[in-house]
Protein backbone atom coordinates (compact mmCIF):
# COMPACT_ATOMS: atom_id res chain seq x y z
CA UNK A 1 0.00 0.00 0.00
CA UNK A 2 1.78 2.92 -1.17
CA UNK A 3 2.18 5.95 1.70
CA UNK A 4 0.63 9.03 -0.64
CA UNK A 5 -3.18 6.70 -0.12
CA UNK A 6 -5.82 8.33 1.42
CA UNK A 7 -4.83 8.11 5.11
CA UNK A 8 -8.32 7.51 6.31
CA UNK A 9 -8.24 4.52 4.04
CA UNK A 10 -4.58 3.36 5.93
CA UNK A 11 -4.33 0.90 8.66
CA UNK A 12 -3.69 2.11 11.98
CA UNK A 13 -0.51 2.41 14.10
CA UNK A 14 0.18 3.96 17.21
CA UNK A 15 3.15 5.19 18.49
CA UNK A 16 3.47 5.29 22.17
CA UNK A 17 6.58 7.54 23.47
CA UNK A 18 8.24 10.52 21.68
CA UNK A 19 11.66 9.77 22.34
CA UNK A 20 14.23 9.29 19.33
CA UNK A 21 13.22 5.80 18.95
CA UNK A 22 9.31 7.00 18.89
CA UNK A 23 9.66 9.44 16.43
CA UNK A 24 11.83 6.92 14.21
CA UNK A 25 9.09 4.42 14.42
CA UNK A 26 6.39 6.91 13.30
CA UNK A 27 8.78 7.60 9.88
CA UNK A 28 9.37 4.20 9.35
CA UNK A 29 5.81 3.37 10.19
CA UNK A 30 4.46 6.13 7.87
CA UNK A 31 6.65 4.94 4.81
CA UNK A 32 5.36 1.02 5.29
CA UNK A 33 1.74 2.96 4.54
CA UNK A 34 0.19 3.16 7.92
CA UNK A 35 -1.88 6.23 9.14
CA UNK A 36 0.44 6.69 12.29
CA UNK A 37 -0.57 8.56 16.06
CA UNK A 38 2.41 9.22 17.94
CA UNK A 39 1.54 10.10 21.52
CA UNK A 40 3.70 11.62 24.47
CA UNK A 41 3.30 12.74 28.03
CA UNK A 42 5.83 15.72 27.41
CA UNK A 43 5.15 19.14 26.01
CA UNK A 44 6.89 18.54 23.70
CA UNK A 45 8.72 15.71 20.98
CA UNK A 46 12.35 14.18 22.04
CA UNK A 47 11.73 11.96 25.18
CA UNK A 48 14.82 13.02 27.06
CA UNK A 49 16.07 15.18 24.58
CA UNK A 50 13.65 18.18 25.88
CA UNK A 51 14.57 21.46 26.15
CA UNK A 52 14.39 24.29 28.92
CA UNK A 53 14.92 27.54 28.70
CA UNK A 54 15.05 29.83 31.40
CA UNK A 55 16.05 33.69 32.15
CA UNK A 56 17.38 34.15 28.67
CA UNK A 57 19.45 31.06 28.70
CA UNK A 58 18.66 27.23 26.53
CA UNK A 59 19.61 23.81 27.75
CA UNK A 60 19.67 20.54 25.75
CA UNK A 61 18.08 18.60 28.82
CA UNK A 62 18.84 15.20 27.33
CA UNK A 63 21.36 13.60 24.64
CA UNK A 64 24.23 15.66 23.58
CA UNK A 65 26.14 13.92 21.20
CA UNK A 66 25.76 12.86 17.73
CA UNK A 67 27.18 9.79 16.32
CA UNK A 68 26.19 7.88 13.30
CA UNK A 69 24.17 10.97 11.56
CA UNK A 70 23.43 8.82 8.73
CA UNK A 71 20.75 7.03 10.73
CA UNK A 72 19.15 10.29 10.90
CA UNK A 73 19.63 11.16 7.06
CA UNK A 74 18.12 7.80 6.44
CA UNK A 75 14.86 9.17 7.78
CA UNK A 76 14.19 11.89 5.75
CA UNK A 77 15.86 9.89 2.77
CA UNK A 78 12.18 7.70 3.51
CA UNK A 79 10.57 10.44 1.59
CA UNK A 80 12.89 11.92 -0.71
CA UNK A 81 14.21 14.36 1.43
CA UNK A 82 17.90 15.49 2.66
CA UNK A 83 18.45 16.43 6.54
CA UNK A 84 21.55 18.89 5.83
CA UNK A 85 18.64 21.14 4.02
CA UNK A 86 17.09 21.38 7.85
CA UNK A 87 19.32 21.07 10.49
CA UNK A 88 23.49 22.04 10.41
CA UNK A 89 25.74 19.57 11.78
CA UNK A 90 29.05 20.67 13.54
CA UNK A 91 31.96 18.72 15.07
CA UNK A 92 33.56 20.38 18.31
CA UNK A 93 37.16 20.63 18.28
CA UNK A 94 37.91 18.53 20.31
CA UNK A 95 35.47 15.62 20.55
CA UNK A 96 36.01 15.39 23.88
CA UNK A 97 38.11 16.84 26.46
CA UNK A 98 39.28 14.34 29.38
CA UNK A 99 40.58 16.13 32.23
CA UNK A 100 42.19 14.09 35.11
CA UNK A 101 42.38 14.17 39.18
CA UNK A 102 45.88 15.46 39.15
CA UNK A 103 44.74 18.26 36.52
CA UNK A 104 46.50 16.87 33.61
CA UNK A 105 43.63 16.52 30.37
CA UNK A 106 43.92 14.44 27.25
CA UNK A 107 42.17 15.93 24.02
CA UNK A 108 40.59 13.66 21.81
CA UNK A 109 39.62 13.87 18.08
CA UNK A 110 38.96 15.35 15.65
CA UNK A 111 41.71 13.73 13.79
CA UNK A 112 43.61 10.53 14.11
CA UNK A 113 46.88 12.52 13.97
CA UNK A 114 45.78 14.64 16.04
CA UNK A 115 44.32 12.23 18.87
CA UNK A 116 47.97 10.03 18.22
CA UNK A 117 49.48 13.33 19.06
CA UNK A 118 47.89 13.79 22.56
CA UNK A 119 48.98 9.81 23.37
CA UNK A 120 52.12 10.49 22.57
CA UNK A 121 52.31 13.15 24.46
CA UNK A 122 51.16 11.43 27.48
CA UNK A 123 52.36 7.63 27.16
CA UNK A 124 54.54 7.51 23.98
CA UNK A 125 54.41 3.54 24.54
CA UNK A 126 50.87 3.38 23.93
CA UNK A 127 50.33 4.74 20.04
CA UNK A 128 51.18 1.57 19.09
CA UNK A 129 48.19 0.19 20.87
CA UNK A 130 45.83 2.64 20.62
CA UNK A 131 46.10 1.81 16.53
CA UNK A 132 45.72 -2.18 17.46
CA UNK A 133 42.60 -1.08 19.41
CA UNK A 134 41.21 0.43 16.56
CA UNK A 135 41.63 -2.17 14.74
CA UNK A 136 39.46 -4.63 17.16
CA UNK A 137 37.00 -1.54 17.37
CA UNK A 138 36.70 -1.67 13.64
CA UNK A 139 36.04 -5.30 13.93
CA UNK A 140 33.35 -5.35 16.73
CA UNK A 141 31.49 -2.54 14.67
CA UNK A 142 31.47 -4.42 11.35
CA UNK A 143 29.95 -7.69 13.71
CA UNK A 144 27.97 -5.80 16.26
CA UNK A 145 26.59 -2.75 14.98
CA UNK A 146 26.88 -3.17 10.61
CA UNK A 147 25.62 -6.94 10.98
CA UNK A 148 23.56 -6.75 13.85
CA UNK A 149 22.07 -3.43 15.25
CA UNK A 150 19.49 -3.76 12.37
CA UNK A 151 18.79 -7.59 12.76
CA UNK A 152 15.87 -8.72 14.92
CA UNK A 153 16.62 -11.02 18.25
CA UNK A 154 13.90 -13.37 18.92
CA UNK A 155 15.23 -16.58 17.44
CA UNK A 156 17.66 -18.78 20.12
CA UNK A 157 18.72 -20.15 16.42
CA UNK A 158 19.75 -16.94 15.23
CA UNK A 159 21.38 -16.07 18.45
CA UNK A 160 23.33 -19.33 18.05
CA UNK A 161 24.56 -18.65 15.37
CA UNK A 162 26.16 -15.65 15.94
CA UNK A 163 28.15 -17.67 19.16
CA UNK A 164 31.45 -18.13 16.88
CA UNK A 165 32.07 -14.32 16.15
CA UNK A 166 31.28 -13.66 19.53
CA UNK A 167 34.05 -16.00 20.83
CA UNK A 168 36.33 -14.79 18.05
CA UNK A 169 35.66 -11.51 19.35
CA UNK A 170 35.94 -12.10 23.17
CA UNK A 171 32.33 -10.98 23.88
CA UNK A 172 32.65 -12.45 27.79
CA UNK A 173 35.71 -9.39 28.36
CA UNK A 174 34.33 -6.33 29.80
CA UNK A 175 35.09 -3.28 27.69
CA UNK A 176 37.75 -2.05 30.23
CA UNK A 177 39.55 -5.53 29.49
CA UNK A 178 39.64 -4.79 26.11
CA UNK A 179 40.87 -1.17 26.70
CA UNK A 180 43.59 -3.02 29.05
CA UNK A 181 44.83 -5.34 26.63
CA UNK A 182 45.92 -2.47 24.38
CA UNK A 183 47.01 0.71 26.55
CA UNK A 184 48.98 0.54 29.72
CA UNK A 185 48.69 4.21 30.81
CA UNK A 186 45.62 4.29 33.58
CA UNK A 187 44.42 7.67 32.35
CA UNK A 188 44.20 6.36 28.39
CA UNK A 189 42.40 3.53 30.05
CA UNK A 190 40.25 5.66 31.48
CA UNK A 191 39.47 7.93 28.63
CA UNK A 192 38.97 4.94 25.99
CA UNK A 193 36.96 2.97 28.20
CA UNK A 194 34.14 5.76 29.40
CA UNK A 195 32.16 4.80 26.75
CA UNK A 196 29.42 2.07 27.83
CA UNK A 197 28.37 4.87 30.49
CA UNK A 198 27.02 6.51 27.12
CA UNK A 199 24.36 3.99 27.32
CA UNK A 200 24.05 2.92 30.85
CA UNK A 201 26.97 0.39 31.90
CA UNK A 202 29.44 0.06 34.03
CA UNK A 203 33.07 -0.28 31.82
CA UNK A 204 33.78 -3.11 34.24
CA UNK A 205 30.88 -5.50 33.85
CA UNK A 206 29.52 -3.73 30.16
CA UNK A 207 30.63 -6.24 27.71
CA UNK A 208 33.14 -5.77 25.01
CA UNK A 209 30.95 -5.90 22.19
CA UNK A 210 30.72 -1.95 23.42
CA UNK A 211 34.00 -1.45 22.33
CA UNK A 212 32.59 -0.65 18.64
CA UNK A 213 31.36 2.65 20.28
CA UNK A 214 34.93 3.73 19.48
CA UNK A 215 35.55 2.83 16.18
CA UNK A 216 31.89 4.54 15.69
CA UNK A 217 33.16 7.63 16.52
CA UNK A 218 36.31 7.49 14.80
CA UNK A 219 34.23 6.57 11.53
CA UNK A 220 31.41 8.73 11.71
CA UNK A 221 32.86 11.59 13.78
CA UNK A 222 31.32 13.29 16.79
CA UNK A 223 28.79 15.97 15.53
CA UNK A 224 26.32 18.62 17.19
CA UNK A 225 23.17 19.93 15.69
CA UNK A 226 23.26 23.77 16.02
CA UNK A 227 20.49 25.33 17.63
CA UNK A 228 21.02 22.32 19.45
CA UNK A 229 19.42 18.55 20.11
CA UNK A 230 16.20 19.99 20.35
CA UNK A 231 16.88 21.61 16.63
CA UNK A 232 17.21 17.81 15.59
CA UNK A 233 14.19 16.98 17.32
CA UNK A 234 12.33 20.13 15.71
CA UNK A 235 13.31 18.96 12.42
CA UNK A 236 11.98 15.59 12.63
CA UNK A 237 8.98 16.62 13.85
CA UNK A 238 8.48 18.98 10.97
CA UNK A 239 9.11 15.79 8.48
CA UNK A 240 6.94 13.86 10.50
CA UNK A 241 3.76 16.82 9.98
CA UNK A 242 5.18 17.20 6.26
CA UNK A 243 3.88 13.24 6.12
CA UNK A 244 0.48 13.65 7.90
CA UNK A 245 2.05 11.85 11.18
CA UNK A 246 -0.60 13.31 13.84
CA UNK A 247 1.37 14.27 16.81
CA UNK A 248 -0.58 14.23 20.57
CA UNK A 249 1.47 15.87 23.09
CA UNK A 250 0.48 16.02 26.96
CA UNK A 251 -0.94 13.08 26.70
CA UNK A 252 -0.32 9.35 28.84
CA UNK A 253 -0.40 6.05 27.72
CA UNK A 254 -1.67 4.34 30.49
CA UNK A 255 -2.73 1.11 29.07
CA UNK A 256 -2.24 -0.89 26.08
CA UNK A 257 -5.35 -3.05 24.98
CA UNK A 258 -5.45 -6.45 23.89
CA UNK A 259 -7.82 -8.60 22.46
CA UNK A 260 -7.08 -12.27 22.15
CA UNK A 261 -3.48 -12.09 22.19
CA UNK A 262 -3.06 -9.59 20.23
CA UNK A 263 -2.58 -5.43 20.84
CA UNK A 264 -6.06 -3.44 19.51
CA UNK A 265 -5.14 0.19 20.64
CA UNK A 266 -4.08 2.63 23.59
CA UNK A 267 -5.66 3.54 26.79
CA UNK A 268 -5.01 7.12 27.67
CA UNK A 269 -4.99 9.47 30.65
CA UNK A 270 -7.82 11.35 29.91
CA UNK A 271 -10.24 8.49 29.31
CA UNK A 272 -9.93 7.65 25.56
CA UNK A 273 -9.45 4.48 24.01
CA UNK A 274 -7.82 4.52 20.37
CA UNK A 275 -8.20 1.59 18.44
CA UNK A 276 -4.97 0.44 15.95
CA UNK A 277 -3.66 -2.39 14.31
CA UNK A 278 -0.55 -1.85 15.80
CA UNK A 279 1.26 -0.14 18.66
CA UNK A 280 4.76 0.38 18.65
CA UNK A 281 6.01 1.15 22.28
CA UNK A 282 8.68 3.48 23.02
CA UNK A 283 8.13 3.89 26.78
CA UNK A 284 10.47 1.82 29.23
CA UNK A 285 9.75 -1.66 28.25
CA UNK A 286 10.13 -3.19 32.24
CA UNK A 287 7.47 -0.51 32.43
CA UNK A 288 5.07 -1.72 29.73
CA UNK A 289 5.36 -5.24 30.33
CA UNK A 290 5.18 -4.65 34.16
CA UNK A 291 2.06 -2.15 34.47
CA UNK A 292 0.37 -1.90 31.23
CA UNK A 293 -0.42 -5.21 29.64
CA UNK A 294 -3.23 -7.34 31.10
CA UNK A 295 -2.30 -9.49 33.53
CA UNK A 296 -0.73 -12.92 31.79
CA UNK A 297 -0.46 -10.99 28.64
CA UNK A 298 3.55 -11.22 28.40
CA UNK A 299 5.34 -14.35 27.67
CA UNK A 300 6.78 -16.25 30.69
CA UNK A 301 10.16 -14.98 29.54
CA UNK A 302 9.36 -11.34 29.14
CA UNK A 303 7.60 -11.86 32.78
CA UNK A 304 11.54 -13.60 34.07
CA UNK A 305 13.34 -10.61 32.23
CA UNK A 306 11.95 -8.01 34.16
CA UNK A 307 11.99 -9.96 37.18
CA UNK A 308 15.72 -10.40 36.74
CA UNK A 309 16.49 -7.27 35.46
CA UNK A 310 19.69 -5.37 36.34
CA UNK A 311 19.24 -1.45 35.60
CA UNK A 312 21.42 1.50 34.44
CA UNK A 313 22.65 3.83 37.04
CA UNK A 314 20.51 7.33 37.26
CA UNK A 315 21.48 10.46 36.60
CA UNK A 316 21.83 13.50 38.17
CA UNK A 317 22.30 16.36 35.91
CA UNK A 318 22.99 20.58 37.23
CA UNK A 319 22.23 22.49 34.51
CA UNK A 320 23.08 26.61 35.15
CA UNK A 321 24.60 29.73 33.31
CA UNK A 322 27.14 31.91 34.06
CA UNK A 323 27.52 35.63 33.64
CA UNK A 324 30.91 35.26 32.14
CA UNK A 325 32.75 33.27 29.54
CA UNK A 326 35.17 30.40 29.93
CA UNK A 327 36.43 30.32 26.11
CA UNK A 328 39.38 27.68 27.34
CA UNK A 329 36.74 25.32 28.14
CA UNK A 330 35.88 22.68 25.55
CA UNK A 331 32.46 21.97 24.38
CA UNK A 332 32.21 18.51 26.07
CA UNK A 333 34.81 17.77 28.95
CA UNK A 334 34.70 14.49 30.81
CA UNK A 335 35.99 15.27 34.42
CA UNK A 336 37.34 12.34 36.02
CA UNK A 337 37.87 11.97 39.99
CA UNK A 338 40.64 10.21 41.80
CA UNK A 339 38.66 6.62 42.25
CA UNK A 340 37.54 4.91 38.93
CA UNK A 341 36.71 1.33 39.45
CA UNK A 342 35.34 1.97 43.43
CA UNK A 343 33.51 4.98 42.07
CA UNK A 344 31.80 2.90 39.68
CA UNK A 345 31.51 0.05 41.87
CA UNK A 346 29.68 2.35 44.17
CA UNK A 347 27.25 2.97 42.03
CA UNK A 348 26.47 -0.11 40.00
CA UNK A 349 26.91 -2.26 42.73
CA UNK A 350 26.66 -1.56 46.04
CA UNK A 351 24.28 1.57 45.07
CA UNK A 352 26.22 4.32 47.44
CA UNK A 353 26.39 8.13 46.75
CA UNK A 354 29.76 8.53 47.44
CA UNK A 355 31.39 11.79 48.64
CA UNK A 356 33.51 11.68 45.25
CA UNK A 357 31.96 11.87 41.26
CA UNK A 358 33.03 12.02 38.07
CA UNK A 359 31.35 14.79 35.61
CA UNK A 360 30.50 15.22 31.78
CA UNK A 361 30.56 18.91 31.22
CA UNK A 362 29.15 20.12 28.49
CA UNK A 363 29.32 24.02 27.39
CA UNK A 364 26.95 24.40 23.98
CA UNK A 365 27.92 27.68 23.96
CA UNK A 366 31.43 26.96 23.13
CA UNK A 367 29.97 26.01 19.61
CA UNK A 368 26.89 27.82 19.44
CA UNK A 369 26.29 31.19 21.22
CA UNK A 370 22.70 31.49 20.85
CA UNK A 371 22.13 28.87 23.87
CA UNK A 372 23.07 32.51 26.38
CA UNK A 373 23.00 36.07 26.36
CA UNK A 374 25.64 37.85 24.80
CA UNK A 375 28.73 37.65 27.53
CA UNK A 376 27.65 34.23 29.30
CA UNK A 377 28.00 30.79 28.95
CA UNK A 378 25.41 27.59 29.36
CA UNK A 379 26.32 24.36 31.03
CA UNK A 380 24.54 21.04 31.49
CA UNK A 381 26.68 18.99 34.05
CA UNK A 382 26.01 15.42 34.52
CA UNK A 383 27.00 13.06 37.35
CA UNK A 384 26.24 9.42 37.02
CA UNK A 385 24.34 8.01 40.71
CA UNK A 386 22.73 5.32 42.06
CA UNK A 387 19.27 4.56 40.60
CA UNK A 388 16.35 4.86 42.90
CA UNK A 389 16.59 1.14 44.31
CA UNK A 390 19.75 2.88 46.28
CA UNK A 391 17.30 4.50 48.76
CA UNK A 392 18.41 8.11 48.49
CA UNK A 393 16.39 10.93 49.96
CA UNK A 394 17.00 13.21 46.59
CA UNK A 395 15.53 15.56 48.39
CA UNK A 396 18.42 15.95 51.10
CA UNK A 397 21.21 14.15 48.97
CA UNK A 398 20.71 16.51 45.48
CA UNK A 399 21.38 20.18 47.20
CA UNK A 400 24.14 18.50 49.08
CA UNK A 401 26.03 16.95 46.02
CA UNK A 402 24.97 20.17 43.70
CA UNK A 403 27.17 22.22 46.56
CA UNK A 404 29.88 19.63 45.98
CA UNK A 405 30.35 19.71 42.60
CA UNK A 406 29.85 23.65 42.41
CA UNK A 407 33.02 23.76 44.81
CA UNK A 408 34.93 21.09 42.40
CA UNK A 409 34.16 22.62 39.37
CA UNK A 410 34.97 26.39 40.99
CA UNK A 411 38.60 24.93 42.07
CA UNK A 412 39.35 23.69 38.66
CA UNK A 413 38.21 24.08 35.19
CA UNK A 414 35.49 26.71 36.55
CA UNK A 415 37.64 29.37 38.56
CA UNK A 416 34.89 31.91 40.21
CA UNK A 417 31.54 29.75 39.32
CA UNK A 418 30.53 29.96 42.86
CA UNK A 419 29.97 34.01 42.32
CA UNK A 420 29.17 34.09 38.87
CA UNK A 421 26.35 30.63 38.70
CA UNK A 422 22.88 31.42 37.98
CA UNK A 423 19.55 30.14 35.95
CA UNK A 424 20.13 26.73 37.86
CA UNK A 425 18.21 23.99 38.03
CA UNK A 426 18.61 20.14 38.41
CA UNK A 427 17.25 16.43 37.36
CA UNK A 428 17.53 13.60 39.93
CA UNK A 429 16.47 10.25 39.68
CA UNK A 430 12.97 10.70 40.44
CA UNK A 431 12.42 13.00 37.69
CA UNK A 432 13.30 10.55 35.10
CA UNK A 433 11.11 8.41 37.20
CA UNK A 434 8.03 10.41 37.04
CA UNK A 435 8.69 12.49 33.84
CA UNK A 436 9.54 9.64 31.70
CA UNK A 437 7.99 6.13 33.52
CA UNK A 438 11.70 5.25 33.88
CA UNK A 439 11.90 2.15 36.62
CA UNK A 440 13.73 2.92 39.59
CA UNK A 441 14.63 6.54 37.69
CA UNK A 442 17.24 4.76 36.08
CA UNK A 443 18.85 6.81 33.11
CA UNK A 444 18.55 4.19 30.18
CA UNK A 445 16.62 1.04 31.38
CA UNK A 446 18.58 -1.90 31.25
CA UNK A 447 22.29 -1.91 31.56
CA UNK A 448 24.34 -3.50 28.94
CA UNK A 449 25.55 -6.60 30.42
CA UNK A 450 25.91 -9.51 27.98
CA UNK A 451 23.36 -11.58 29.91
CA UNK A 452 21.08 -8.42 28.71
CA UNK A 453 21.67 -7.52 25.07
CA UNK A 454 20.42 -8.97 21.99
CA UNK A 455 18.43 -12.21 22.38
CA UNK A 456 18.64 -11.45 26.20
CA UNK A 457 17.62 -7.94 25.83
CA UNK A 458 13.87 -6.91 25.47
CA UNK A 459 12.55 -8.17 21.77
CA UNK A 460 11.17 -5.31 19.52
CA UNK A 461 8.48 -7.19 18.77
CA UNK A 462 6.09 -8.02 21.42
CA UNK A 463 6.59 -11.22 23.62
CA UNK A 464 3.00 -12.49 24.50
CA UNK A 465 1.12 -9.47 21.98
CA UNK A 466 1.07 -10.11 18.58
CA UNK A 467 0.82 -6.85 17.18
CA UNK A 468 2.43 -4.79 19.88
CA UNK A 469 6.72 -3.88 18.83
CA UNK A 470 8.82 -2.56 20.91
CA UNK A 471 11.91 -0.21 20.70
CA UNK A 472 13.96 2.49 22.42
CA UNK A 473 16.90 2.05 24.97
CA UNK A 474 15.84 -0.97 26.96
CA UNK A 475 15.48 -2.87 23.52
CA UNK A 476 17.37 -4.09 21.10
CA UNK A 477 20.06 -2.93 20.35
CA UNK A 478 20.62 -0.73 23.09
CA UNK A 479 20.35 3.06 24.42
CA UNK A 480 22.21 5.97 23.06
CA UNK A 481 21.05 7.65 19.54
CA UNK A 482 22.44 5.14 17.24
CA UNK A 483 20.75 2.44 19.50
CA UNK A 484 17.51 3.97 19.69
CA UNK A 485 17.21 5.27 16.32
CA UNK A 486 18.57 1.76 15.07
CA UNK A 487 15.34 -0.57 17.33
CA UNK A 488 12.95 1.40 14.80
CA UNK A 489 15.13 0.26 12.04
CA UNK A 490 14.21 -3.11 12.70
CA UNK A 491 10.42 -2.91 12.37
CA UNK A 492 11.13 -2.63 8.70
CA UNK A 493 11.81 -6.28 8.80
CA UNK A 494 9.42 -6.89 11.37
CA UNK A 495 6.11 -5.16 10.31
CA UNK A 496 4.63 -5.99 7.53
CA UNK A 497 4.02 -3.10 5.04
CA UNK A 498 0.06 -1.74 4.73
CA UNK A 499 -1.83 -3.61 3.13
CA UNK A 500 0.21 -6.89 3.63
CA UNK A 501 -1.41 -9.47 6.14
CA UNK A 502 0.97 -9.89 9.23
Amino acid sequence: MPRDMHLSDAPRAIVAGGGFGGIAAALRLRARGYAVRLIDRCPRLGGRAQVFELDGFRFDAGPTVLTAPHLFAELFALFGEQMEDRVTLVAPDPWYRFRFHDGETFDYGPTEDRTEAEIARLAPGDVDGYRRMGAWSKALYDTGFTGLSAAPFHSPAFMARQIPDLVRLRAHESVWQMVARHLDDDRLRRAFSIQPLLVGGNPFDTTAIYGMINHLERREGVWFAMGGTGALVDALQGLMERQGVAIELGRTVQRIAVENGRATGVDLDDGRHLRADIVASNMDPLHVYRHMLPEGAASPVARLRGRAARLSMGLYVLYFGTRRRYPEVAHHTVWLGERYREHLADIFHRKHLAEDFSLYVHRPTATDPSFAPEGCDAFYVLCPVPNLAGGQDWAVEGPRLRDRIVAALDATMLPGLKDTITAEFTMTPLDFRDDYLSVDGAGFSLSPFFSQSAFFRYHNRGEGVDGLYCVGAGTHPGAGLPGVVSSAKVLDTLVPAAGVAA
